[in-house]
């Protein structure tokens, strides 16, 4: 049944408030790190140099850290912590909650008497889980509320507790606001340790923005300022101003006809980004491999998956790309090519002719539109019931889920899994592989063609997972979970794409080799490509830093080349950027590059490709 004008506006609406709630969440996430970050550190480009710094910061973020916690992120091979990764930190170590809080002690509270006794609560806190020492459980008893009987009302500890990590924070907030020098820190931090692809959590606009200049902002109002706020201090600087048309950015065709491909051979392989939680992207990485010399023509595009036809597919607007390497000698050796720059909608191709040998097809994507889910989801999808005879069976919409899953891991299309395609499946999913003898009892239990698992039989071995559990679903939601799915069972944080390879005058054969972030190869990579495509712009009054800008389709992106033998912070302003989304979150932020290097500044896609968007920024030196 067609759904009428009204309810297409109102499902508008409600998509539209959803985007503005995520982007408000962000925002505030951004500004309480800051309060924090800068209630310790100088600047937000300060980094943190010690265990105990990032133990202050943490608890001015309001959270508890024990030494255990500490030391998983301060290891013997920290040097520092930026802000970056402080915030990456806070966005794993979430706050307890009140009803978490008292779960944990209720379940020391065998008796539910409502109290815990001194001695009862200092044996748990050092022998049971992340453990503390006696010293950590000792200031915490100090400021607890033990009667003359030497027993806790844990009730009234858990709101003493909550309320003063809310002070905390407060505190923190309050003297950001209240400093005009702290509250021109609107920085982010990005070191020359981190690969050039990797991307950061998004939102639209920067937290440190006032909420009247994200207005203007969201608006395309041309009055916001046109300096950053550290520009007069800055020694050298430059503006580069890029201005597309709405929907221009899909209009490059892909010429080539069909007929022309008609005798060519075809070979054909799916894949999939997947989103980590802390922000990184991973994927299929991919080795082709060419008999003889030959034209190629070369796509890459998100997967529309059959049985999601009718559903929301998030994914479908998620850029992609394909940077072909060749092979010299060694996986380690590898030489740039060319990539994907021809676009018609959401695919991209390159045509062209490579010589006999073996090549890597590395995909990418920007990370502007694939990102970690903020909205909260009302309810959690059922995943199995029982029925009259009581016997566990799959819900319809989790097997829906399951032959969607089935379609991306499917990596050849031939409607069956290989152990090698089942093994990526199971890395994903589990970090173990399934070696033959597993396979083996696979085969004996589930339906198989040619030593392949069929759809039925990938179906019935999530079933009997579940039976293995007696219908507790927990280890099946760890699975749809790594693979991208929320508790909707939508696909929100992955995203399929298939590859499709025609050569001239031979048989290609591509195979996935590996699933793992781009790393330092990808990273050369795209700076590379940007460097030999793009405009270069060398940073007024400085000879040795250059801006290089390239367009590619749907996005732009910038390199920032460093010259000189000195690492180099360079302060990026985007803030007269109209109708942009771009990798890192922020409006205003600051990098690090390091001396003879370069690094991706900013991935930049239109946040509403119906609408002219215009990418303005300013990178100046900061030091």
């Amino acid at each position: 049944m067609a759904s009428t004008p009204g309810n297409q506006k109102a499902t508008h609406l409600e998509h539209s408030r959803g985007k503005k709630s995520q982007h408000a969440e962000e925002a505030i996430f951004y500004m309480n790190c800051r309060a924090a970050y800068l209630t310790v550190l100088k600047s937000s480009l300060e980094n943190i140099k010690s265990k105990e710094q990032l133990s202050l910061v943490l608890q001015q973020a309001g959270r508890n850290p024990s030494q255990k916690t500490i030391n998983k992120y301060w290891t013997s091979q920290t040097p520092s912590l930026n802000f970056d990764d402080f915030c990456a930190i806070l966005r794993k170590e979430k706050p307890a909650t009140k009803n978490e809080l008292l779960e944990a002690f209720g379940k020391i509270d065998t008796d539910k008497v409502g109290y815990i006794s001194h001695d009862e609560l200092c044996k748990i806190l050092t022998t049971r889980g992340d453990k503390m020492t006696w010293e950590e459980v000792t200031s915490i008893t100090k400021q607890a509320d033990f009667n003359c009987n030497g027993k806790l009302d844990y009730n009234k500890f858990c709101e003493l507790y909550l309320s003063t990590r809310e002070q905390c924070c407060k505190a923190a907030r309050d003297r950001l606001e209240t400093d005009p020098r702290l509250r021109q820190q609107h920085f982010g931090n990005q070191t020359e340790n981190v690969p050039e692809g990797t991307t950061l959590p998004v939102s639209k606009h920067s937290p440190g923005a006032s909420r009247k200049t994200d207005h203007k902002l969201a608006k395309g109002d041309s009055r916001a300022p046109s300096r950053p706020s550290s520009a007069q201090s800055s020694k050298a600087s430059t503006c580069t101003t890029v201005t597309v048309g709405a929907s221009s950015s899909r209009n490059t065709k892909l010429i080539i006809e069909p007929d022309t491909m008609k005798e060519w051979q075809w070979a054909q392989s799916r894949g999939c980004f997947y989103l980590e939680e802390n922000g990184e992207i991973i994927s299929h990485k991919y080795r082709l491999h060419l008999p003889q010399r030959s034209a190629l023509w070369i796509t890459i595009k998100p997967f529309s998956i059959p049985q999601a036809q009718g559903k929301s597919c998030h994914w479908l607007s998620v850029d992609t790309a394909l940077f072909i390497l060749k092979e010299n000698e060694t996986q380690e050796n590898l030489q740039l090519v060319s990539f994907t720059e021809l676009q018609n909608k959401e695919m991209f191709g390159w045509r062209g002719e490579l010589g006999s040998g073996i090549y890597w097809l590395l995909p990418f994507t920007t990370g502007c539109r694939l990102r970690k889910e903020k909205t909260q989801i009302p309810g959690e999808a059922k995943l199995v019931w029982r029925d009259e005879d009581g016997e566990l069976a799959l819900t319809k919409e989790f097997r829906a889920a399951l032959l969607d899953i089935f379609e991306t891991i499917d990596l050849d299309g031939n409607g069956l899994l290989s152990l090698e395609e089942y093994n990526f499946f199971e890395l994903r999913t589990s970090g173990e592989k399934c070696d033959q003898e597993a396979w083996a009892v696979c085969k004996e239990n589930f339906e198989m063609k040619k030593n392949e698992l069929t759809r039925q039989g990938f179906l019935d071995l999530n079933l009997m997972e579940a039976n293995d559990r007696d219908g507790d679903p927990w280890d099946l939601w760890v699975t749809l979970l790594s693979l991208g799915y929320n508790r909707a069972l939508e696909m929100t944080e992955a995203c399929p794409f298939v590859i499709d390879i025609w050569a001239e005058r031979c048989k290609p054969r591509i195979k996935a080799i590996s699933l793992e972030a781009g790393g330092s190869q990808l990273s050369r990579a795209l700076c590379r490509s940007v460097l030999n495509k793009g405009e270069a712009k060398v940073l007024d009054g400085s000879e040795s830093i250059f801006i290089h800008t390239y367009r590619s389709g749907s996005r732009i992106t910038s390199v920032i080349e460093n010259k000189s033998e000195n690492k180099v912070i360079i302060h990026v302003n985007n803030e007269q950027s109209k109708n942009c989304l771009n990798n890192r979150g922020l409006t205003v932020f600051a990098v690090e590059v390091a001396p003879k290097s370069m690094m991706v500044s900013q991935h930049v896609m239109a946040l509403n490709e119906q609408e002219e968007w215009i990418y303005s920024c300013v990178h100046s030196l900061v030091c």
